[in-house]
């Protein structure tokens, strides 16, 4: 679980009473905060098994061990467990969101997760947690705006959440998870289009140096001995093992409708199959318009004395040739600004800061500066060329706008926060951005010279030119070794896929962990006995209350039950959260208000109240008002629902 370093706990006590299951279910909570799900999910067993209908702690046991199992990589009963938890509570958002949770690991249950998530929010839109879960959903889709609003949606609720900070700053940079092939939503395993995307990668890298090869060889013997048609039959017979290759990568594609939409979702995918199918046609054109070459007698001397190749080609078939050569290396070199450029990392950093204690998000912050350095190389290098295209240094004063702009990084960005901390665990990045300020400087002062050459010598300027050049270079080398270096270790390196997600909900407790509400033995007996209980739910006209006569029945577990007319019903589909309200049926001395969740149960013919939060007041006012929710909170350890 990603988040701040811990030290070892400390171990959890026994229940004082063993028999009641909520003590067991606090013990699981407190494994759980540990990081100890096995131990967790035995107090959450004894909990269910203590109470086999979860009457006593209504859906919190199998939420419980929902979490535990999830923890423990077991799915399928983590699924289970909170199905059974939504069951016993429909109207429980922590029910809900455990659900939703649980789904999400389970391929091709993206769309009943998103769907739980919803449900959620929709049940508790002052939790963040939800809003969260929403937001991690959309961005495992790629669907970047929708994930930014509903993290900015958890963080106005709660500002100290790291998984909203750390993911809304993926959004910023328009994230995409290492499957970015596989669309969540879609009813198959992520295996199966991982190898699918395996066979069509294997296939594109065959076929590319495989006519690469070929076309060497069919230069060397047509231009260097002169043999243009046999050059051209073994160039043409290439294409038989291209057929090949294509049939036996084909066959391991079983997954041929989703293709399309694997090459729209992974763009690097679609542009190295495109760059295959280009090499493609751009081959067969190229022996096909092979141009004949006429040699001098052919003998030794002849051949070590000729220039090679000694009548270059057209620049139609060079512009061929340079296709199917050159495709793989145009590709990458077209990646790396691609991705340095994308998103606004500036805007990210700032979001990694401001939680810069959890782990992910130092790292994240790692990730994000290269792919800064990476831009800012990127535009040294454009400026350069565009003075070394022009003939004229004049241009390249435009390099003195990079160190301002790591100034301004560092400001907006919350660097100060842990800037020194991150170039201490990562070298490598301290000697990129020196290279970087120093190709900067030099490359303004060599603009400069140009620009006034009175006043700085022109010798001086083209060293400054030079050295500028030499920096870029050696910046490139310092980005190789680190890749390797990363890759060597199997650590997070210097690109865009070593940005990770979070889940981490800080020191808050989880909302799929906290204790449902209960109700009193004196709310109980006031909802028995009443013969007047008034329902207040949303309307588009505003608030209404409607009289629903009597609550049919309130189970152990604190459910309301009521019977009410149609116009109550509607208005629970339209908005869930209701109030109910009822009056002290013997003395009249308190009257209470439940606000909970309303869910329509068809088969029984009732509503279903799930309590969110309890108050009990005393006639005559409502300021001698005592929330039993906060009350609770203070009773059962790291379990209580938050009264807003």
């Amino acid at each position: 679980m990603s988040g701040p370093d811990r030290q070892d706990p400390d171990p959890v006590p026994s229940p004082a009473d063993p028999g009641d299951p909520r003590e067991w279910c606090a013990a699981a909570v407190a494994w759980l905060d540990r990081d100890q799900p096995e131990a967790a999910l035995e107090a959450a067993r004894h909990a269910v098994d203590r109470d086999p209908t979860a009457e006593a702690g209504a859906d919190w046991g199998y939420r419980l061990a929902s979490l535990a199992f999830e923890r423990l990589g077991r799915a399928a009963e983590a699924v289970a467990a909170a199905e059974e938890a939504v069951r016993l509570a429909p109207g429980s958002w922590a029910a809900r969101l455990r659900l939703g949770a649980a789904l999400r690991r389970v391929p091709g249950r993206w769309r009943e997760s998103s769907a739980q998530a919803a449900r959620a929010a929709r049940y508790a839109p002052g939790e963040p947690d939800p809003h969260v879960l929403v937001g991690d959903l959309a961005l495992l889709r790629g669907e970047h705006r929708r994930a930014e609003s509903a993290y900015r949606t958890a963080l106005r609720l709660a500002a100290d959440h790291p998984g909203a900070r750390i993911n809304l700053g993926l959004a910023f940079l328009r994230w995409e998870r290492p499957r970015g092939h596989h669309d969540p939503a879609w009813p198959i395993d992520p295996r199966e289009t991982g190898r699918a995307r395996h066979a069509l990668e294997m296939w594109s890298r065959q076929v590319r140096v495989l006519l690469a090869a070929v076309l060497v060889a069919v230069m060397v013997v047509a231009f260097g001995f002169g043999l243009t048609p046999e050059a051209r039959i073994g160039g043409a017979a290439a294409l038989l093992a291209v057929l090949a290759v294509t049939f036996g990568q084909g066959r391991r594609v079983r997954l041929w409708r989703y293709v399309l939409g694997m090459l729209v979702r992974d763009p690097w995918l679609g542009a190295s199959v495109s760059a295959t199918l280009a090499a493609v046609v751009a081959y067969t054109a190229a022996i096909v318009t092979l141009p004949p070459l006429v040699l001098p007698p052919p003998s030794l001397d002849s051949l070590l004395e000729a220039p090679w190749p000694p009548d270059p080609p057209g620049g139609v078939w060079a512009g061929l040739a340079a296709v199917v050569l050159l495709n793989g290396a145009a590709t990458l070199a077209l990646r790396v600004p691609v991705e340095a450029w994308r998103g606004r990392p500036v805007r990210a950093l700032a979001e990694f800061t401001a939680v810069h204690r959890d782990r992910t998000a130092r790292r994240n912050v790692n990730a994000t500066l290269w792919l800064l350095v990476g831009r800012a190389w990127s535009a040294l290098a454009v400026v350069a060329l565009a003075a070394g295209l022009l003939g004229a240094q004049g241009p390249a004063l435009l390099a003195l706008a990079v160190p301002p702009a790591l100034v301004w990084t560092r400001a907006r960005g919350g660097l100060a926060r842990c800037l020194d901390q991150v170039l201490a665990a990562d070298r490598w990045l301290v000697v990129a951005r020196t290279l970087l300020v120093a190709a900067s400087l030099a490359l303004a002062f060599a603009g400069a010279a140009a620009v006034a050459p009175l006043v700085l010598p022109a010798a001086l300027g083209e060293w400054a030119w030079w050295t500028g050049i030499t920096t870029l270079a050696a910046l490139v080398g310092v980005f190789a070794v680190r890749s390797a270096r990363a890759w060597w270790r199997g650590a997070p390196g210097p690109w865009r896929s070593a940005l990770a997600m979070c889940e981490s909900r800080g020191h808050r407790l989880p909302g799929d962990m906290r204790a449902p509400v209960g109700l009193s033995g004196e709310v109980r007996r006031a909802f028995t006995h009443a013969r007047e209980v008034v329902l207040a739910y949303a309307d588009p006209g505003g608030p209404r209350a409607l009289a629903v006569g009597a609550v049919s029945s309130v189970s152990a577990s604190g459910e309301l039950r009521l019977i009410a007319a149609d116009d109550a019903w509607e208005a629970a589909e339209r908005d869930p959260r209701v109030a109910v309200f009822v009056a002290d049926p013997l003395e009249r001395r308190f009257w209470v208000e439940v606000r909970g969740v309303a869910v329509g149960d068809a088969e029984a013919d009732v509503l279903r109240i799930t309590p969110e939060q309890v108050v009990v007041a005393e006639y005559p006012g409502r300021h001698q008002g005592r929330d039993q929710g906060r009350d609770r909170a203070r009773r059962l350890r790291g379990g209580a629902t938050r009264a807003e």
